[in-house]
């Protein structure tokens, strides 16, 4: 890997960290609201506050949507085939599975809002009630496939580093010392 894709796989794995902080620190702030057992001292206030972890973690996770699927994803898979049999967790191929199918179904999900956005009326722009209620649904649709990426995310960090710590292969095979037949001197004969 050349020292430019590494520091921009570098990058986006920092990216992906961010989310993954980010995502914890929005569902703590959401789950101050309720209880020990899981109920919500106000329910008119939890409602609201659930809309805004929606929004805030589709907004945490916008900034990797697209790294994800162009090169977090793949470059996973890749490191994954790579790394010995004895050193992959038994659970990293799943957990990339389940997070291809949740970045596809996020992208389905966008791709639903934008249409149901453009067919929206031009009276129906953000602050307007026949504006957020819509994004408040496709938030809410979507937060259960942000929240797999905030959850199984560490996997490809974790993938990352069981690369990393594999001896390097070499890009090119060793090169043997080639002998001139000019510079051999040819072996005395024998004359009997």
């Amino acid at each position: 890997m050349s020292l430019s894709a590494d520091e921009d796989h570098q990058r986006a794995l920092v990216r992906l960290t961010r989310y993954i902080t980010e995502a914890a620190e929005i569902l703590a702030r959401w789950d101050a609201y309720s209880d020990a057992e899981g109920w919500p001292h106000d329910p008119l206030a939890y409602g609201y506050r659930q809309r805004r972890r929606d929004a805030d973690t589709w907004e945490a996770f916008a900034k990797i949507r697209f790294v994800a699927l162009t090169h977090l994803l793949p470059f996973a898979e890749r490191q994954l085939t790579n790394i010995p049999t004895l050193c992959v967790r038994p659970r990293w191929s799943w957990q990339l599975k389940t997070l291809r199918t949740s970045l596809d179904d996020l992208y389905c999900l966008q791709e639903h809002w934008l249409a149901e956005r453009d067919a929206l009326p031009d009276r129906a722009v953000p602050g307007t009630e026949e504006y957020d209620e819509p994004l408040a649904d496709r938030n809410a649709e979507v937060w259960h496939h942000l929240d797999t990426w905030a959850v199984h995310g560490q996997a490809l960090l974790d993938i990352d580093t069981a690369a990393r710590q594999q001896p390097r292969r070499r890009t090119s095979p060793p090169t043997a010392t080639v002998i001139s037949a000019a510079r051999t001197k040819p072996a005395s004969r024998r004359t009997p």
